[in-house]
This record gives structure tokens, sequence and C-alpha cells, in this order.
């Protein structure tokens, strides 16, 4: 052990070749130059006479005054230079630190009697240099070496290593020295010569054996914190858990040699609400809290570990959350003789915090009395632990309209009466937050809580109202669908004898008639009402779809120009941003062109005063489609078209209607009310969702997300090695580029259908191209004339919807005594809507409702021709 040495001992230095030497030079010049100018003048005076001379002389005496007065100015300015000169000197003399100064090339400058005694160096020849007794030795030679390397980079340093036997025959005693080096350099506040370099070199022994004995005394309380019969942990600000103690690890079956400090939370510890009931302990600002509670840990395997903690936190001066410590006790069960009061209460207690309830206590005059953790969780932000230790009201979780309620209902508990009815509210600070109460009556007050006077538990039930309203208006979607799509069907039938009827009246007439123009005009006024009843068909998910497979950044890319031509006129900037690599959906492209087109037309139509309209695709995988959070719909990969304005938005209360046929909030004559009807039908035959986002004042976004469709080698393949058969030209009937100029034939065609208008006008028609044509007016009258022609029929064209026996059960009838007969449907529903009851191979032709004589006759001819 080594003893601290004393700095009265070291008064002079033993090596000092530095300021004395300077200014002993100065004052000799100062005495030759005073000394010299007034000899000249004396003898120069008493000698000559010249008046030249005697003005020589003067001069010179003028200098050697000139000279004297400057010395003096001087000697007075060198005082206080010399006097911080001592006062450096006695500092580094009396330094207990072995103090060496040395030049760029280490020769000694100056060395204190601290440095002559650490090393034995008794009298100034004696004094070696660091390298001479620091580079024997390994680890000191090291640290030497990096000082100086940072010396000669102009950076100080310190170094701490430990020798076996001390450098010199020091009196601190014998064995293993700690020493402690500094070096930095010193540079010349005048500026004429090189900086100097500083070294000190101390003995620590003393000081790195007081570390070690402090250390091995923390390290026992260490040992023992962590070998206590008491779990222990502190947690930081956040709840990260910066020390738990042996025993506790033990006790959750944690492995210590993993743990990282911050890496585990409180949360992760604590099983069920326990959480929030340690959340709920908050100390004032400033100050400090502790808390005793009952609550459940979790073990690594799962299990539960039922724990009584003592729990202290602090809290910032801001009132911000501070650390905190906690104490852990266990509970044990006791055998079944030892079961007393206090552990029946603390299972007790353990049931009520981790049941999945909220629970709260009432008084008479609806104050809180007491909650379990999972009360304080639910209503956390508008109820804390510290509210109802000061008597919080429980009104103050629901909303003003509902607090008549649910004073009547605690009313009816303090008379202590049964079967009161839940009360559903929200709360004050959110109204997206449904609950529902019940309050139940106390009966028999306990002693411990005579003023209790009803229980109310509580419940959440967001998830089931929303699913509740999400069900009541996919009901009230598809029964208007039901009833648009009935419609449809009968507007077409309708329709369907309007334009056969008009135009066998145009094949007769001529454009000088008078009544020509009248034709024109209903047959083009039904085929307006066509365009409205193929919208409802598309609200109702029944009109004609022809998916095909599709790239989106192609299908928006040619929509571009024509959203271009749409915006024309108007203030609208078109903004498309393309996604990379999207994947490919299936669905009409017709159709879904129109999609768009109605949501660009009614983006623009928002934006009256201009605005910016932006086009947006991109794929969105599962875990993102996740991220939006939309219970409908399914966690697939998706590909996302996002419509978005920037105009006058869409007024929450009528957000449910948009979709809904006829309903528009545009002026009498701007719109039917069926575009976004029309748009929602298609996205859904399609497969696909679509969810609009709004605000009223900054803009509506919709989003379409269609399903990516994955191709199947195998299925892609033999689709392309297919042929085409009866089906091919009745698919691609009405949308044919070219058709055959002779509609002509001389067939024998049956004509089945159930309305009288149709069948009657479809048969003349037919019978103007030349064809022999038979007609039915069912199923079952089909069969029947059938049998009567002896099955002398090129091709049956029937309605699909007809009463006795319908179209597809009149197609599986045939075919099983005619497999080669052809047949064509005529429906106003979508083809899929009927196809799927047919057998998979079924081969037909199609042709939707409402259609022309011309669309008719081309439909018939190449299906016989094929």
């Amino acid at each position: 052990m080594t003893k601290p040495r004393q700095a009265e001992k070291f008064s002079e230095p033993l090596v000092d070749r530095g300021g004395r030497a300077g200014t002993a030079l100065r004052i000799v010049l100062l005495a030759l130059v005073l000394i010299g100018a007034a000899a000249g003048f004396v003898v120069f005076k008493n000698s000559l006479n010249n008046e030249m001379v005697l003005g020589v002389l003067g001069v010179l005496a003028m200098v050697g005054i000139f000279f004297l007065v400057s010395s003096i100015i001087g000697f007075i300015e060198v005082m206080p230079q010399r006097q911080s000169d001592s006062l450096a000197r006695a500092f580094l003399n009396s330094h207990p630190d072995g103090s060496l100064i040395t030049d760029d090339k280490g020769r000694i400058v100056y060395a204190n009697a601290a440095y002559g005694e650490l090393t034995g160096a008794r009298k100034p020849t004696e004094v070696q240099t660091l390298e001479a007794l620091l580079s024997r030795h390994r680890e000191s030679n090291e640290a030497l070496y990096r000082l100086s390397n940072g010396l000669r980079e102009g950076k100080e340093g310190r170094e701490e290593f430990r020798l076996l036997r001390a450098l010199g025959p020091s009196a601190n005693g014998s064995g293993a020295h700690w020493y402690r080096l500094k070096a930095r350099t010193l540079k010349d506040e005048e500026g004429g010569g090189k900086p100097l370099q500083i070294w000190q070199i101390s003995d620590i022994t003393s000081e790195r054996d007081d570390q070690e004995r402090f250390f091995k005394e923390l390290q026992n309380a260490i040992d023992y914190l962590d070998h206590a019969p008491a779990g222990f942990f502190s947690a930081g600000r956040k709840g990260e858990i910066f020390y738990l103690n042996a025993t506790l690890a033990e006790w959750l079956g944690l492995d210590l040699t993993k743990f990282i400090p911050g890496s585990v939370t409180i949360g992760d510890l604590v099983a069920g609400e326990g959480l929030a009931l340690i959340q709920s302990v908050q100390a004032d600002p400033g100050l400090k809290k502790t808390v005793t509670l009952d609550l459940d840990f979790k073990k690594s395997n799962g299990q539960s570990l039922p724990v009584q903690i003592i729990h202290s936190v602090t809290s910032m001066r801001d009132g911000a959350p501070g650390e905190s410590r906690t104490i852990v006790l266990t509970r044990r069960e006791s055998g079944e003789n030892e079961q007393s009061a206090s552990s029946a209460v603390m299972r007790f207690t353990r049931f009520f915090n981790n049941t999945p309830m909220a629970i709260a206590s009432v008084d008479g005059n609806g104050r809180i009395l007491r909650t379990n953790a999972p009360f304080l969780k639910l209503f956390s932000g508008i109820v804390s632990r510290d509210d109802v230790e000061n008597g919080a009201l429980f009104e103050t979780i629901v909303q003003d309209v509902d607090k008549a309620r649910l004073q009547q209902a605690l009313a009816a508990a303090k008379d202590r009466q049964g079967d009161i009815a839940p009360i559903d509210s929200k709360t004050p600070t959110d109204d997206g937050r449904h609950f529902r109460f019940y309050v139940n009556a106390v009966i028999d007050q306990s002693d411990e809580a005579p003023e209790e006077a009803a229980i109310v538990y509580a419940v959440e039930v967001t998830e089931q109202k929303a699913l509740e309203a999400q069900m009541a208006q996919t009901q009230k979607m598809n029964a208007v669908g039901t009833l648009a799509g009935g419609i449809a069907h009968d507007f077409n039938n309708v329709l369907t004898a309007i334009l056969l009827s008009s135009d066998h009246l145009l094949l007769q007439a001529r454009p000088a008639d008078p009544g020509f123009a009248d034709l024109m005009e209903i047959k083009r006024n039904a085929n307006r009402a066509a365009v409205l009843v193929r919208q409802l068909l598309a609200f109702s998910r029944k009109q004609t779809m022809r998916p095909t497979v599709l790239n989106l950044t192609d299908v928006v890319g040619d929509l571009r120009m024509l959203v271009d031509r749409l915006l024309s006129g108007t203030n609208v900037k078109l903004n498309v941003e393309y996604g990379r690599d999207l994947w490919p959906v299936k669905t009409d492209l017709s159709q879904f062109e129109q999609v768009l087109i109605n949501l660009c037309v009614n983006a623009r139509d928002a934006m009256p005063q201009g605005g910016n309209l932006t086009l947006r695709t991109r794929n969105v995988t599962a875990a993102e489609v996740a991220a939006f959070n939309y219970s409908y719909m399914p966690h697939d990969d998706m590909v996302l078209i996002e419509v978005s304005d920037n105009g006058t938005g869409i007024a929450p209360e009528i957000m449910d209607k948009i979709f809904e046929p006829f309903f528009t909030t545009k002026e009498v004559g701007k719109g039917t009310g069926l575009g976004l009807a029309m748009v929602y039908g298609i996205v859904k035959q399609s497969g696909g969702y679509i969810q609009p986002e709004s605000e009223v004042g900054k803009g509506t976004t919709f989003r379409v997300f269609l399903p990516r469709h994955i191709v199947e080698p195998a299925i892609a393949a033999e689709a392309d090695a297919v042929t085409p058969d009866a089906t091919a030209p009745a698919l691609q009937a009405p949308a044919a580029a070219e058709q055959p100029e002779d509609l002509t034939g001389s067939a024998v065609i049956l004509l089945v259908e159930d309305e009288e208008a149709v069948r009657r006008g479809g048969k003349r028609m037919l019978e103007t191209r030349g064809y022999t044509v038979h007609e039915a007016g069912s199923g079952v009258e089909a069969l029947d004339i059938m049998e009567e022609l002896d099955g002398k029929v090129d091709i049956v064209v029937s309605d699909v919807v007809m009463p006795e026996m319908d179209g597809p059960s009149l197609l599986r009838e045939l075919r099983k005594k005619y497999p080669d007969l052809k047949f064509i449907f005529v429906s106003g529903y979508a083809e899929d809507a009927f196809a799927r009851n047919l057998p998979p191979d079924s081969k037909f032709g199609f042709l939707p409702k409402p259609f022309s004589l011309k669309q008719l006759a081309v439909v018939v001819k190449e299906t016989l021709d094929s």
C-alpha cells in the first residue's frame, strides 16, 4: 500500500534549463547599455569643446537616456512575467505527480523533485528519460509508444499500466505497482521556438487498491441481491427492464446469460391485464409512490406465476414517468389445512384482475370505489388510478346523452332492483368506441365496503357494432340488388320488344317518310334505356361479363387520353402514378374501363373550382392489405387502384348511401344516381373490393382492390391449344369486328320465350331473314314441339328465366337426345349467372338482352356457320 506524497518535499527542481538564464542575459544587456551611455557622455563632454562633437555627444546622451527610460519601462514590464514564471515553477515543483518537460528530440528541459523521487533520481545527473525507464517493460513501452504517436499528431493522451516492481527504490513498498502516464504539448507563447512535451507520471497503486476493494464489495452486494429470497427488477421510463436478479429469473425460467438490458419490458413479464394495473401507478411530479399489487407473472413456458409486488415509481418534475424499482414476492399455494382468509383474498384479487371483463364497484352517489386491471386499461386516458382514489364519478366515462340513463340504472341498483337493462354508450373522447355496461345491484353489503351499491361490468363492443353495421349494409345492398336485377330483367323484355318492333318498322320505312324521325327517336331512347338497365344489372352483379387477364398499367395508360378529354375545359389536372411490375388481374376490360371513367368523372365534378385528380396503381401484399384494417377484406395479395381528388369531399352522413341506385347529390337532370352503383357491382362481380375515404373540404379517395390473378402453366397451355367452338362466336357477337354481310338463311329455328311480345317480335324478324321459326312459350312446350318435329331443328334460341322449365334445364334435356344440337341463350342476366348450373363442357351461344334485329340475326348466322 502506497502513501500519498507530501507536496512540501518538492520545493526545488532537479533540472531547470529554461527561463533563469534568459532573465539574467536580459539584465546584463540592460546594464551594459546604461553603463556605455553614461561613460561616453561624461568622457566626451569634458575633453571636447567642438560644437559638432558636443552635438554628437548630446545625441548619444539622449540615446542613452532613451535606453535608460526604455530599460526602466522594460524592467517594470518584466516584473509580472517573472512573478508568473515563479508561480508556475512553484506549482510544478510542489506537484505530487512527477513532471518532465522535454523538447521535440526527447532531451530533458525540466524535471521536478517528484519525478526524481518517483524514478529514484537523487541528483540532476541521475535523471533518466521516460524512454530509458519504460522501454524495458512491455506494458509500459506500449503505453509510451501510443502517447508519443499521439503527441506527434497534436493529441493529448493518458495511459495506465502495471509493472511487477516499482520504477525506483521507492518507499511505497515492494511488489506490483500501477502507474498513470499523461502527455501533452506546450506551445511557445512567443512563437519563437518548437513546442515542448509535458509528461506527468504518478503512482496510482493505492487508488487501484481502493477500486478493487470497492468492486469486490459491489460484487458481494450484487451477489446478495441476485440470490435474495425475493425477486427484484428495475425498469426505465418506458418500462424497459435494465436489471432483474437471479431469483426472479429462476422463477420465470429466464436465462440470465442471454438477457440484454432493455430488450425485455414489464409487459413481457406480466400476464393478463396486470400491465394496466402497474401502469396505473403514477407519482405526483417530482415525487415517488409505492404500492402493493397482487397479479400474475408469466413464465417462459407460458405458465402463470401468482405474485405480490411492491412497486415503487418516480416522476420527473414535469410529470413525465420516471424509473421504477419493484420487489416480487411469490404467493405459494398453502396446504388444505393451512388455507386462510388472506390466501383467499389473494386468490380473489388474482381472479378479479385477470377476468376479461372490466369491473368497477360504485357507491350510491355514483362514485367509483375500486376497479380491476381491465377497467383501467379499457378506459385509460379517461379514468386513472389516482382519479379512483380521489372519488371520480362513473358517469365521466360515458357521453353526456347517456348520463341520464346511467343515473337511472344506478338509482335502481341502489334500490336493490334486479334485471336492470344494459346501457350502450360511447366514450367522451372517441365516438368510434362502443361499450355495453351491465349494472347489478349489491344485495348484501359487506362490512369491508358498506357504501357499495352497485357492481358495473363493461365490455367493449366496437367490433360487434362494426360487424352489425356492415351486415346491415350488406343485406340492404343485396336486397336492393335483387330488386334492381328483377326490374332490369322485366325492362329488358320490354326494351327487346320495342327495339325489335322499331327495327321492323324501320325496315319498311324510308328516310323521307314523315314517321321515320319518330321511329329513330323511339329506337334512340330505347337504347338509352338499355344503358340504364345495364347499369342496374351491373349493380346487381348480373350483367354480362367477359373477363380476361389484364395488366392495369396498360389499361390506365390507354384510358389516360380519354380522361384528359373529359377534363378539357376545366382547371383539373390529371396525375398518373404507375406502380412497377403490377400483378395481372382478371376482369372485363370494357366494364373496368367504365369503373375508372365513372370515378374520374365524379372526381372532376367534385372540383368545380379546379384541383388535382390522381390515378395511382400499385401492388399490395397480404400484410399490407391487413394493415388497411378493412374487416371485410381477406388478407390476400391484391392490386390497388386509387382515384383521388382534393375536391368538396363526401359528408359522413351520406357515405353509406353513395353506392345505392338512384342516389345522387347532383342537381336534377345532371345525374341518374347509377354511376357509383354500377362501379360497385362491376368491382364486386370481378371479385374485388371498393373502399371510399373522404373528408369534407379536403377531398375523396376511392380505393379499388382487385385480387391478384395467378395463371397456372398447365391451364394456360391448354387454353392456347383450344380450337374455336360454338361458344366462341356467341361470346364475340356483340363486339365482332367483322360481321357477315348476308344475314339471311333457310334453317329451322325453335324460339323459346315466355314473353309473348318478345317471342312474336323475334319470330317475325327471323322470318323476314328467310328462317323457318317455331315458337314455344316454355321449356316443356319446347320439348313437345321437338317431339312433333322429330328433332328436325337446326338451332334453338331460348330465354333463360321461364316458368315450369328454365333455359339451362331445357338444354340438359335436349342434349340427352340431341347431343349435337346448337343452342343460343338469350337473357338480360350475365352469362355466369346461369352457366355455373351447367356441365363444364356445355357448348352454347349467348346473346344479352336487349338486342336488335341485326344482333339477333348475326348471332344466329354465325352459330349456324361455326
